[in-house]
């Protein structure tokens, strides 16, 4: 079976690269599977569980959304924020959603920023809790 290679990039540093037989990835309008031979495409990600399956074994991870570029069997992930899904701290994840919903969205620009980080915190209180 051929594979693909996928490679993780936070503002910090290479969070993963590996190489893999799938990859599903949670884009901002639903979820995308990728096997090797994929077309050529540029999503948008949402923040989500991204899977990697690999020899029988499945690694999630949460990222915060971003970017995704497939293309030559490469998935390429930019994300501000990326973390296996075992390692969020649920505790930090409840804080982050009780501080987003004491946020004003007094103007278009601050209800998205509030949107975004419900968003995030309430993806990785569900992944966190599963």
């Amino acid at each position: 079976m051929s594979k693909l290679q996928v490679i993780i990039v936070t503002p910090e540093a290479t969070a993963l690269d590996q190489s893999a037989e799938s990859v599903s990835l949670p884009l901002i309008d639903g979820e995308a599977g990728v096997l090797a031979g994929h077309a050529p495409m540029v999503g948008r990600l949402g923040p989500g569980e991204l899977r990697v399956v690999d020899g029988g074994s499945q690694s999630n991870f949460y990222i915060d959304g971003g970017t995704v570029q497939i293309k030559d069997d490469v998935v390429s992930v930019l994300t501000g924020r990326s973390c296996p899904v075992s390692e969020i701290d649920v505790a930090a994840a409840k804080e982050a959603l009780e501080k987003a919903e004491s946020m004003e969205g007094g103007t278009a620009a601050l209800a998205e920023i509030k949107n975004k980080a419900l968003s995030q915190a309430r993806t990785q209180l569900r992944l966190a809790q599963r």
